[in-house]
């Protein structure tokens, strides 16, 4: 068919002439190998004229593609709002969904289209009750702005009471914003909902605290903590924010938890690992280091894990040798025995240059 190059061309005249003269409606929807249709390319390309010039002749605004997309969707994820206003004039559903779920406002909110999810938006006021929308992972458009970081949409879809229902994926526009360091839309969405949100848990049980850790976003982390986040609050898995944190070498989440958020440093994991251990684990000396410099209890230096290893055990197998220093200097017990009943699994000559230095006013 010659339809879907002119359409992707914007050949609007030449387009005319022959749909003028075609003998069959369905030769106005013809598909190519993907399943678009001239509509769609056109409103892919932002041919305005070829819109309506299609839309007069009866092309059909709901067909599909193979991934399930109309030209609706198209018109969201490009941003071209005549087209989009062409499609929406001619009863194209704004709630139509994709192979995925998604619906236009969906992507409209996910691309930064303003102009397009206001048109959108303004459709969806002739339905008497607008449903909540979510995707097949069940995340909104508000999920979807808020994790892109596009301020303007989260505060057009806020303005709908609809996105101030807590329904849709545990994983909230809270945690997405704070994840991707989106600070603004975190701000918004904790004046607009309301402070609770801020110790929203997902399904694994984490808080938008452990999302802003995870990724080291310290400005995100000081809202959050500043709104009374629960800067102790453990995951499914026993991990606190601070925990995260350490397990990824996140320094600057770090500094501040176990700084002015005063993270309680004693707390074990699911395994029973402390802060300490989980830095050591990763090879994360920095953090290690600044976990240490607030431990005073020679105690919690010495605690052992689910496998009766110490920090010590654990910094020296992966060769930390300013922590492992500065464990011995605390306080560190050099006889600790693990579940394998060996004094350490690091390398013998490795550790062993350390004993060699350590002062005669060490524990045994």
């Amino acid at each position: 068919s010659v339809y879907p190059p002119l359409a992707t061309n914007g050949h609007s005249e030449c387009l005319r002439l022959l749909i003028g003269n075609a003998d069959l409606q369905s030769a106005v929807d013809v598909q190519d190998g993907n399943g678009q249709t001239p509509l769609m390319l056109s409103v892919l390309s932002g041919h305005t004229d070829c819109v309506y010039s299609l839309l007069n002749k009866g092309a059909s605004v709901e067909a599909k593609d193979k991934w399930g997309r109309t030209a609706l969707h198209r018109g969201a994820v490009t941003g071209h709002e005549e087209c989009v206003e062409a499609l929406l004039q001619h009863s194209a559903s704004f709630l139509v969904r994709d192979c995925k779920g998604r619906t236009p406002v969906h992507l409209a909110a996910a691309s930064g289209h303003i102009g397009v999810l206001g048109g959108l938006l303004h459709a969806a006021q002739s339905v008497e009750t607008l449903p909540v929308i979510t995707d097949n992972q069940g995340y909104t458009p508000l999920h979807w702005a808020c994790y892109n970081g596009h301020d303007t949409c989260v505060e057009v879809l806020l303005e709908q009471e609809v996105f101030h229902k807590t329904e849709g994926n545990s994983f909230s526009p809270l945690h997405c914003a704070v994840i991707n360091d989106n600070e603004g839309a975190a701000e918004m969405l904790i004046d607009t909902l309301g402070p609770a949100i801020v110790n929203a848990t997902d399904t694994k049980n984490r808080t938008p605290l452990h999302a802003a850790a995870f990724t080291d976003h310290v400005e995100c982390l000081q809202l959050l903590l500043g709104h009374n986040a629960q800067v102790n609050s453990p995951d499914a898995s026993g991990k606190t924010s601070l925990m995260m944190a350490a397990e990824n070498g996140q320094t600057n989440a770090v500094e501040l938890l176990v700084s002015s958020a005063k993270a309680e440093l004693t707390l074990q994991d699911a395994v029973k690992n402390t802060a300490l251990h989980l830095a050591c684990s990763k090879g994360h000396e920095t953090s290690a280091l600044l976990i240490l410099e607030k431990i005073t209890d020679r105690n919690l230096i010495n605690s052992t894990n689910a496998a009766l290893q110490t920090p010590l055990h654990v910094a020296a197998r992966n060769g930390l040798t300013v922590v492992v220093q500065e464990l011995l200097a605390k306080g560190a017990s050099v006889l600790a025995v693990d579940e394998n009943g060996k004094i350490r699994k690091a390398n013998t000559i490795f550790f062993g240059t350390f004993l060699l230095n350590v002062s005669t006013n060490v524990s045994l």
